[in-house]
This record gives C-alpha cells, sequence and structure tokens, in this order.
C-alpha cells in the first residue's frame, strides 16, 4: 500500500543529485578578476586572445588561476585585489600603445571560484543582482536640444529633396536654431514650395517672411512633432544601450528609463567606475556618405595634398585613408535590419541590409544617380569615425533591401551586420550622477539575507520536530531539499538574484512547510478516525493534496499578476515565489512521501506512528500514536 516503486525512487535521486551540482558552485563565491574586451566595434576577440593575456600575466609575474575568453571577452581570475590591481596596469600597458586611442578596455571584474569540471557541466552560480554583488550605477540625462537638432538636420534633406524632385528652385536652406530657414528670389516659386512642403512635411509648421529683395520661409517643429521626437529618442537610446552593454557581455545588466528625459544603467560586478563609463560610451552612430573620388581626394588619401573642401579624412579596417564627402546620405534612423548571408551570385560573405520606407527611397535615388561611384558606411563612436566598409554602386538599388559584399569573410559578415543592428544613439548622453557599491557591501548584503533564510528554516524545523516527532523531521529534509532545488533551478536558468530575491526564498520555506503541515493534520486526523497506521498514512497524503494543490494554485495566480505587471525588483521577487511554489509541490508531497514509505512502508505489523500527540474527540489519546510519540 505505501510502497514506492523503483523508478519513483529513480527520479528522487536524479532530482537530489542535479539539485546538488548546480546549487554547488553558489557556495564557492567570487574572486577579483580582470576583463579584457574590445574598445572599438570594429575590433572583434577571439578565443587566441586568452593565451596571450595568460602569457602577459605570466611575464608580469602574476599566475591567474583561470583564464577564459567567453564570447565577448577574455577574464583572468586572480588570487586577491592586490594582484587585480597589478594585472590591469600591466595589461592596459601592454594592449594599449596609444592610451589616449585605446583598442582594449581592461576593467576590474568579478569572477566564480567554481571547479572546472563544474563550470564544464554548465553548473554555473546565479548572477547577483547590484545590491548583492556590488557595481556601478549611473543616471544618464539625454540631450533633447540636440535630438531636435538632429531632426531639424535630417529634415533639411528631406526638403532638399522634394523641391529637386519639384525642379523647385530656392536660394538656399539652413537651419536657424529649433527651425527650418529657406529662400527663394520670387515668391510664386515660395508659394508653391511652401504648398509641397506642407503636405510632404507634416511636422512643420510654416511661415513666411519678406527679407529686402529674398522671400524666406520658415519652417518650426510642431509641439506635438517636438513631443513625440523627445520621447522616441530616450526610447531608441535605451535600445541601443541595451544592445551595446549586452555585446561587452555585462551580465545582467539594468537599463530603464527614469522621468521624461533620464536613463538608470547599472552594472553588477563591475567595480571600476572609470571603465564602466567606457562601457556606456560605447554607442555608436551609423553613417552614409559618398566616396570623393577626384584627383584632389586622390592625392589626398596618399597624403600628397590637403583634403578638399566639404570632404573629411577616415580609415578603412584595413588602415588605408579613404576621402569621404561630409553630407550625410542616411543615418542608422532609417536601418530596420541587418542580417549576415551570401551573395546570390558569386556566393561571397555579404551583409543583408533592410531600410525603412524613407530610407527605401533615398537611397534609390541616391544609387540611381551614382552608379560605378563607391559608397561608405562609417561607424562613429566616442566622437572619432571608421569606415565598416565602401562597397562599389553596380546598379540603382531599390525596394529597400542593400546587399553590401566583397573582400570579407564569414565572420566579417557577422561582425558587421551586428554593428550596423546595434543602432545609432537618436541623442546624446550626459552622466549626472554616478554611485560605486563596493563588493564589501554587497558581502554585508548577502550575510544577512543568507542569515535570514537560516535562522527561519532553523525555527521551523525546531518547532515542526517537537511537534510532529519523526514526521516533522521527514517534513524538514523535505524542506530542505525544496531549498535545494529551488537554488538549483534558479541558478540553471542563471536568474539574477536581489534582496527581494532573498526575501521571496524565506516566504518560500514558510509556504512550503504548509503543505506538510496539511499532511501530518490529514494522518492524525486518520488515526483519531480509527484507522491503522497504513491505511492512516496512505489516506492522510491522498486526501490532503486536494487541499494543497487549490491553495498553491491560488497562490501562483497571484505570483504570476506580480510577474505580468510588475517590474524591479518585484518582477524579481515574483520569479522566485513562483519558482518556489512549483518545487514546493513537488518536494513537500512526493520527496516527503516516499521517505515516510521508505521508512514504514516495508512493515506489514505497524502499530503506531511517530507523529506527535494525538487526540481522539472524547478527549482519551490514541496509544497507537503516543507509543513512539
Amino acid at each position: 500500500m505505501n510502497r514506492y516503486p523503483l523508478w519513483k525512487y529513480a527520479i528522487l535521486v536524479v532530482a537530489l543529485l542535479v539539485g546538488l551540482i548546480y546549487t554547488a558552485p553558489n557556495f564557492f563565491g567570487e574572486a577579483p578578476a580582470v576583463q579584457v574586451s574590445s574598445a572599438k566595434a570594429t575590433l572583434k576577440l577571439d578565443a587566441s586572445f586568452a593565451p596571450r593575456v595568460q602569457q602577459l600575466l605570466e611575464q608580469a609575474g602574476l599566475k591567474p588561476d583561470l583564464v577564459q575568453f567567453d564570447g565577448n571577452s577574455v577574464k583572468a581570475r586572480l588570487a586577491d585585489t592586490d594582484a587585480q590591481i597589478k594585472a590591469k596596469d600591466v595589461l592596459s600597458k601592454a594592449l594599449n600603445s596609444d592610451p589616449a586611442d585605446p583598442s582594449y578596455i581592461v576593467a576590474l571584474n568579478l569572477l566564480s571560484r567554481s571547479p572546472a569540471w563544474l563550470t564544464a557541466m554548465h553548473a554555473l552560480p546565479m548572477y547577483l543582482g547590484l545590491d548583492l554583488r556590488g557595481g556601478v550605477h549611473f543616471l544618464m540625462q539625454v540631450d533633447m536640444k540636440a535630438a531636435l537638432t538632429k531632426k531639424i538636420d535630417s529634415l533639411a534633406g528631406d526638403a532638399r529633396t522634394l523641391l529637386r524632385d519639384k525642379n523647385i528652385r530656392h536660394a538656399g536652406i539652413a537651419r536657424e536654431g529649433d527651425s527650418l530657414e529657406l529662400r527663394f528670389r520670387d515668391r510664386d516659386t515660395l508659394v508653391a514650395a511652401q504648398r509641397l512642403l506642407t503636405d510632404q512635411l507634416g511636422d512643420l509648421q510654416w511661415t513666411e517672411s519678406a527679407d529686402g529683395t529674398d522671400f524666406r520661409l520658415r519652417g518650426a517643429l510642431k509641439p506635438a512633432a517636438a513631443r513625440l521626437i523627445q520621447e522616441q529618442a530616450v526610447k531608441q537610446n535605451i535600445t541601443t544601450l541595451h544592445n551595446r552593454v549586452n555585446e561587452l557581455g555585462v551580465a545582467e545588466p539594468v537599463i530603464q528609463q527614469q522621468g521624461l528625459d533620464r536613463v538608470v544603467v547599472q552594472l553588477p560586478g563591475v567595480q571600476d567606475t572609470a571603465k564602466a563609463k567606457d562601457i556606456i560610451g560605447r554607442t555608436a552612430t551609423l553613417e552614409v556618405r559618398m566616396v570623393n573620388e577626384s584627383a584632389e581626394a586622390r592625392d589626398a588619401e596618399r597624403g600628397g595634398g590637403p583634403v578638399p573642401f566639404g570632404s573629411e579624412r577616415y580609415l578603412e579596417r584595413s588602415g588605408a585613408p579613404i576621402i569621404v564627402y561630409r553630407q550625410v546620405v542616411l543615418t542608422g534612423d532609417n536601418l530596420t535590419d541587418a542580417q549576415a548571408g551570401f551573395d546570390g551570385q558569386n556566393h561571397e560573405p555579404a551583409v543583408h541590409l533592410t531600410l525603412d520606407a524613407k530610407g527605401a527611397r533615398i537611397f534609390r535615388d541616391v544609387t540611381r544617380d551614382n552608379v560605378g561611384k563607391r559608397m561608405a558606411i562609417l561607424l562613429f563612436e566616442k566622437g572619432k569615425g571608421e569606415v565598416v566598409t565602401a562597397p562599389v554602386i553596380r546598379s540603382e538599388i531599390s525596394g529597400g533591401r542593400v546587399q553590401i559584399s566583397g573582400r570579407m569573410t564569414t565572420t566579417e559578415a557577422a561582425d558587421t551586420a551586428l554593428l550596423l543592428r546595434a543602432g545609432s544613439l537618436a541623442a546624446p548622453m550626459e552622466i549626472i550622477e554616478e554611485r560605486t557599491i563596493g563588493p564589501s557591501l554587497g558581502a554585508d548584503n548577502i550575510d544577512k539575507g543568507f542569515n535570514s533564510v537560516v535562522y527561519g528554516f532553523a525555527a521551523i524545523a525546531l518547532f515542526m520536530c517537537v511537534y510532529y516527532g519523526l514526521f516533522g523531521l521527514v517534513s524538514t529534509l523535505a524542506l530542505a531539499f525544496n531549498l535545494l532545488l529551488l537554488v538549483a533551478v534558479l541558478s540553471m536558468l542563471q536568474a539574477t538574484l536581489t534582496l527581494p530575491g532573498i526575501a521571496a526564498i524565506a516566504l518560500a520555506l514558510g509556504m512550503a512547510i504548509d503543505a506538510n503541515v496539511l499532511i501530518n493534520e490529514r494522518v492524525r486526523e486518520e488515526l483519531r478516525g480509527g484507522a491503522s497506521p497504513q491505511m492512516a498514512i496512505h489516506n492522510g497524503y491522498d486526501r490532503a493534496f486536494g487541499t494543497i494543490l487549490d491553495s498553491n494554485i491560488t497562490t501562483l495566480i497571484a505570483g504570476v499578476a506580480l510577474l505580468a505587471f510588475g517590474s524591479g525588483p518585484v518582477r524579481g521577487f515574483a520569479v522566485v515565489h513562483c519558482l518556489g511554489i512549483l518545487t514546493s509541490m513537488f518536494s513537500a508531497v512526493m520527496f516527503s512521501r516516499g521517505l515516510v514509505n521508505l521508512w514504514y512502508g516495508g512493515r506489514k505489523r505497524l502499530k503506531s506512528l511517530s507523529i506527535g500527540q494525538v487526540w481522539r474527540p472524547d478527549g482519551a489519546t490514541s496509544a497507537k500514536s503516543v507509543a513512539k510519540a
């Protein structure tokens, strides 16, 4: 009656082993480390860079415990903070020959002390939030005036294209503050231009004025359009920051809007504020310009003459100079997607771009007028531009789908697509507040949270063992199994644990023991009713299951609601809360019954149960239950 089949015990043993393996990394702690990542979007790190870092450290007399490549950066784990600081200085001097233009970012970080065999099994510790691990916190403000200026400049280009297409001559287009000013020789031309621009550029309010012999047409942004531009600037900047920070491999960054024009950025584990600023500053702006292929430009590329007026000199990825016009044809705002692929004709690696409607129209016109000429795609980072690629325009390109190919490997095509996909900042951002939360404060928070869970568990275990005897001990073991499973699942999901998450774990312990209390009381009730001990165990578990299921489902609904509508710490609390309910169902019912069956199930003539004092309704105690109480 009360015997588990072998396959159920096998499931419990496997669950116990998995729980132990995936919980273990959380107890090894973290060690000081240095992280080397690329400081330039066009410089890609690979696995071959790890031996170079190790060699540089060993030459300086440092012996790192571990040097590993994690896909975006190389991390070296060291024995103490003194070695960490020395390693940072050594790597910075060796890797960056020009401190003013560094090729690599060397930042202080923390790395798990987990053994290699656990890491090989993908048994990794949970990510810790800023309040537990320490790190840096930035409050950044978006330059809304720059966002409006950028939009006006874009509208100036649109106005110039529209007037040229309709053959309407103007005497000049210029930006004056937050408005656009056009000049005309006669009023009839001004009226025709005003009619066209009012119809096509609805974001601007047009007014005319006279200035001597010239007729002026001024376009100012409408208040609703200006407000929309500012909102979109903040959203685009948040998306771009997410892309850039994620590419750098920072574990679980927090990037969210605060107020109308501010963005909060939190980077857990990063202890170097200066290097964290470099990471945040890695926000690129994408521009498409035409290459100047005149004789003067060729001479300037060879270093034999000055750069022609209206042009600028940049370097290609190979290091060769190239002269491009200042006029911007397209920006990253017009790019909706970029994917690596292959050329359909010669099967060479290529990058496939998708433009929005406005970008497709501009690109069609530019490629139609410049067949056979080169077009440069530039990436600007921290004020410095670099040419990602400069292909030759073979034919008019319409439909919004563009292909870049020629002289690139599959890896270069994938890297280029990633850079272009990451987008650009809609407006500059300024750091107005910065905070560093040290690892000592994070460790103190961990200790307090850990103690709260331990003391809560000890109090529950003491009460259960005193009140329910052997069944209380079984309940305590089931509770420990539940805690083990919960931590293991959070580690496997690589969830981020914060102080609210620790509070949810403590709450999960209190709620999980409730299921065992229901089972134990149900078994007592069966004994009071005169059932035999074996029958009391069987009926107690079976009849308590419905109540346990109902109570956990209602609590799970509340947790799912918090998960769906909450954000930040509330959402983190909800994740641990929901997982705790699921693991408690498994441990309180299946695991505890397995232990009870293992202890009592093989006894044919069981006369009593160690489940504490059982009182009959008439006041007489049950001898069967008191014998081993």
